[in-house]
């Protein structure tokens, strides 16, 4: 009883006020650390676990069947070298879907034209082209050729006037008046010789637009006109529409406008032979196309506005061209090829 009664004069009891004071100047308990989510990734057949501050720890191979614990950031295991399949697989590749190609919104549309427009053209419009290239006197396809030109002077003209160059349609006029009664209905192009020296300018309706402002619009490859635009579209026809209009008979006759069309598009298969089998031997043809018709518009227009004196067009300066095979040169006959070692 005494020793009891000692004691409880030397320690004071403590009230419950007291303990919290304590325990608040002790400070808060600590909460035991949040685990961080881990991504595991795998290089060089190691699994390692990737924090999302960035730190790796390396989980070595398991021996005893029993995955291994993943050791301290602090501890420096020996990694050998990264091998090419596992730095492949290890590889995050991202890829994204790439829309049309700028200007061509229905791209896939026109690639299946265009690609069955190929086949025609390799199996029936091609060779009938080359037959009439080579079966008819160049003087009679000359004379063809003429004639077809002549018939489209009228839209020349009218297209001139419209964009106010009276002096370039005073000269289709002219053109046109004398091809068709010195020519023989156009059969000979007399204008264009010394001493008239009358060239013959292309032009259309079309062509006003662009001259105007107006832009092409999307890409367009149609069955029966092939390459356009929407503006080209609308002013070819307006322009074919506009010698039945205003001569009447004989190109209201669906025959004779068949015929005419017939003709020309064998014609224009004949003249553009050269870039046309250039576009079919590029490795990618129906790009090369495009490419090629809508540079050649821009020529033509920018030759209206005063920004360049002809349309033509260097085929080297054309992207599809570097796709084109590597032409196969034949050893000299003087200097043998060398044998390989």
């Amino acid at each position: 009883m005494l020793f009891a009664s000692g004691f409880d004069r030397k320690v004071p009891k403590l009230s419950i006020t007291s303990i919290i004071a304590i325990a608040l100047l002790s400070g808060t308990p600590q909460s035991p650390p949040v685990a961080q989510p881990v991504i595991p990734l795998e290089i060089a057949g190691a699994p390692t676990l990737a924090t999302e501050q960035g730190t790796q720890n390396t989980v070595p191979p398991s021996t005893d069947g029993v995955d291994a614990q993943p050791q301290s950031p602090d501890t420096k295991t020996p990694v050998g070298p990264v091998t090419p399949a596992a730095a492949e697989k290890a590889t995050i590749v991202v890829t994204a879907n790439k829309g049309p190609p700028k200007g061509d919104p229905i791209a896939v549309v026109n690639e299946v034209s265009f690609g069955a427009v190929q086949s025609v053209d390799k199996a029936i419009i091609a060779p009938v082209a080359y037959g009439y290239r080579d079966g008819l006197p160049s003087p009679i396809r000359d004379g063809m050729h003429n004639v077809l030109n002549n018939l489209d002077e009228p839209i020349v003209f009218l297209n001139f006037l419209l964009q106010l160059k009276i002096g370039k349609a005073a000269e289709t006029f002219g053109r046109f008046a004398i091809n068709s009664t010195i020519g023989v209905a156009g059969l000979f192009d007399v204008a264009k010789k010394s001493p008239i020296n009358l060239p013959r300018r292309p032009n259309g309706l079309a062509d006003t637009l662009g001259y105007y402002g107006v832009g092409p619009g999307p890409y367009l490859f149609l069955p029966v006109f092939g390459s356009t635009t929407v503006r080209d579209l609308l002013g070819r026809v307006v322009d074919l529409s506009l010698l039945p209009a205003a001569v009447g008979k004989p190109f209201t006759n669906p025959i004779v406008s068949a015929a005419k069309g017939t003709l020309s598009s064998i014609d224009d298969r004949v003249e553009n032979d050269v870039i046309l089998t250039r576009v079919q031997e590029s490795g990618n043809p129906y790009a090369a196309m495009r490419e090629y018709y809508l540079m050649k518009r821009r020529a033509e227009i920018d030759v209206l506005k005063g920004k360049r004196s002809d349309a033509n067009i260097d085929l080297n300066q054309l992207e599809f061209l570097d796709s084109l095979p590597a032409p196969v040169k034949k050893p000299s006959k003087k200097s043998p090829a060398p044998k390989p070692q």
